[in-house]
């Protein structure tokens, strides 16, 4: 038996027309002798609908409710997805993530996959029947709905064509592809026939809205190549997998933008060995990403560290520092601002040197001031204003010729 697993996202099945599409396109692959499970999202615009109904009802709701409210759009979606294919012919049967043996552990809205047994998709399979499945959700070890947080039906889809050792994995997005930059800000911007999980997961914890971050990393830690296409074409996309050839002689492959990022300031804080790893520990039992990492030279016995968080984790980084401070921890918490963050990916950096002078030049030439500086062995990541976000992302593709 020879399964597809195909992902559409929330844009791809925004409203009933694109619903009807996207039966087709299943029915197709289907029609050719494939065993089809079909991964979707909640329509656009559905999860950000009920996040605010949650919020005019409660200040702070809980994170278990809203886990089993904002579960409630795929729902929607599956449902919806299983007539359009009944109408046309194609047998077809929804199953939300627990259905589908999505077994889950860790904090509500941020939790991780523990175990895929896939329930009984391969039966519905054998019967000829089209399964489709309630992406960003699953189910934990006390019986409570729980989700895997923004673009996690990304991760679904992946975590299930691992279990079912599907011979293709299909993520369907806006767009045809990864491609070098944001094309809705960069217009040269080339798409990026194939590329490998590590690039991938860079681009995409940098701010790349393709993948979700977690499902890239899943690929990668299991193995699992996976296509990136457009579901208003049918052109090929980006492959994404292990290897890629003559990767090495690229040396940035992409330039990604994240403007959903907050800086996090503590101001005099206590120039003593273990002050700064006191505060990431809050960071972490709070379930709060931390990015880039500023600690400024201590006087008097005082230091400024400021890092970045995303800015759905900014209040709840704030209110756990504030407990932590009250405490006597030593230290100010200062002004959180926006920012935009700007990052070059390329396997090529390994080898060659003068891409940070490069970059940073160009920065420079453009009257753009960096506010953060991060770097690892395939990034170099800066922080600038937010109304400079767009301009430095043109500027670095410029810089380093990866226009069309």
């Amino acid at each position: 038996m020879k399964i597809v697993v195909k992902k559409f996202g929330g844009t791809s099945v925004g409203d009933i027309d694109r619903i009807k599409r996207v039966a087709k396109r299943v029915k197709r692959t289907w029609s050719e002798g494939n065993a089809v499970v079909v991964v979707v999202s909640a329509r656009a615009g559905v999860t950000n609908s009920l996040i605010e109904r949650a919020f005019a009802i409660q200040k702070n709701p809980t994170d278990r409710e809203l886990d089993v409210l904002m579960t409630c759009g795929e729902q929607e979606t599956i449902a919806l997805t299983c007539m359009a294919l009944d109408a046309i012919g194609v047998p077809a049967v929804s199953r939300t993530g627990w259905q589908a043996g999505i077994l889950t552990e860790g904090l509500h809205s941020k939790s991780r996959i523990r175990e895929v047994s896939g329930g009984d998709i391969r039966k519905q399979l054998r019967a000829g029947k089209v399964v489709v499945v309630a992406g960003f959700q699953g189910i934990n070890e006390v019986g409570d709905l729980t989700t895997f947080g923004r673009g996690g039906s990304d991760l679904s889809a992946i975590a299930l064509a691992g279990a079912l050792r599907a011979k293709s994995c299909q993520i369907f997005t806006d767009v045809e592809g990864v491609f070098t930059a944001d094309p809705r800000i960069v217009p040269d911007a080339r798409k990026i026939d194939a590329i490998n999980y590590e690039e991938m997961l860079e681009l995409a914890s940098s701010g790349s809205k393709v993948m979700q971050t977690r499902a890239v990393e899943f690929a990668q830690k299991h193995n699992i190549p996976f296509e990136v296409r457009s579901t208003f074409s049918t052109k090929s996309g980006t492959a994404v997998k292990k290897k890629v050839k003559s990767l090495e002689d690229t040396l940035v492959s992409g330039v990604a933008i994240d403007k959903n990022q907050v800086r996090v300031s503590i101001n005099e804080l206590p120039d003593r060995p273990g002050a700064a790893a006191a505060v990431f520990k809050v960071m972490a039992s709070a379930g709060v990403v931390v990015d880039m990492i500023v600690q400024n030279v201590a006087r008097n016995g005082k230091a400024n560290l400021t890092f970045t968080v995303p800015s759905e984790d900014a209040f709840r980084a704030e209110k756990a520092l504030r407990e932590h401070l009250k405490e006597g921890a030593g230290g100010k918490l200062g002004k959180s601002t926006n920012i935009a963050k700007i990052s070059v990916v390329g396997v090529g950096m390994r080898s060659h040197s003068g891409v940070a002078s490069k970059f940073f030049e160009a920065l420079a030439n453009a009257g753009i001031n960096m506010l953060m500086i991060s770097t690892s062995e395939i990034k170099i990541s800066v922080a600038v204003n937010p109304d400079k976000g767009d301009d430095a992302t043109r500027v670095a593709h410029q810089a380093f010729g990866l226009g069309k």
